[in-house]
């Protein structure tokens, strides 16, 4: 498929113009003007972009991409050789960050409960972020740690008594510790996200509530597969995803 038409139907699937977020969405480096070769991946990182030069990728597709808010925008280092890679050899980079946490199918709250088999019921924080649901019966907490620890091959950061029942669930991919409070006012008997910070011990010890962190890239790595699934079953195109392993 033609690039322009690749970042106008990504354009509208993944509503960009809804979210106000913390870089540019869409086509950030503009490559070959037909892409019949996608790699797909969480980051835009060296390894990802050396492994699209190694399949002769015509564009990338990723959730984390480049030019952050804040950040220094000066094209020196690490940014310097990322950049280099991907214009000597004419590759796309498309990155979508808010708008693929958000997709009610693809994006990656959405993925990571249908993994789960989680029941969603609503949705709250900024911009509809966060997912609220239920289990599809209450298991303890002990037991959701493993499943989730069996399902995405990382042991989570558990904050609560294992022997705890929970039926209700919140969850938000990523660095969403920020919405614990807002899940908590939900009622909900346990939130899972991808990072924990300092005080996050302290909420769920004085809330009563439990706090899953089962690590940002872990759980941030199906939307972009829901969503290069999606292009490559619409369009015809060769999509493969590249796991760039991530502790954190």
């Amino acid at each position: 498929m033609e690039r322009a038409e690749m970042q106008r139907y990504l354009d509208r699937l993944l509503e960009v113009e809804r979210f106000k977020d913390y870089c540019p969405n869409g086509l950030q480096v503009e490559g070959r003007a037909t892409v019949k070769r996608l790699v797909c991946g969480v980051t835009a990182s060296q390894m990802l972009l050396d492994a699209a030069v190694e399949r002769r990728a015509d564009a990338v597709l990723v959730h984390h991409g480049y030019f952050w808010r804040g950040e220094d925008g000066r094209i020196t280092g690490l940014r310097k050789k990322r950049l280099a890679t991907l214009l000597a050899n004419d590759i796309s980079l498309f990155a979508y960050h808010l708008p693929l946490d958000a997709h009610p199918q693809l994006g990656n709250n959405a993925q990571l409960g249908r993994l789960m088999g989680w029941l969603p019921e609503g949705r709250f924080g900024d911009q509809d972020i966060g997912w609220v649901g239920r289990l599809p019966q209450p298991v303890t907490l002990g037991a959701l740690t493993l499943s989730l620890a069996a399902r995405l091959g990382r042991e989570p950061l558990m904050l609560g008594e294992p022997e705890r029942i929970v039926e209700r669930i919140g969850w938000c991919t990523g660095g969403a510790q920020g919405y614990f409070e807002q899940a908590i006012s939900c009622g909900v008997d346990c939130f899972v996200s991808g990072e924990a910070s300092e005080p996050t011990t302290h909420q769920a010890r004085e809330s009563g509530v439990a706090y899953l962190c089962v690590g940002h890239h872990a759980s941030e790595r199906y939307g972009v597969q829901a969503l290069g699934a999606h292009l490559a079953e619409a369009f015809g195109i060769e999509v493969e995803f590249v796991e760039v392993p991530n502790p954190v």
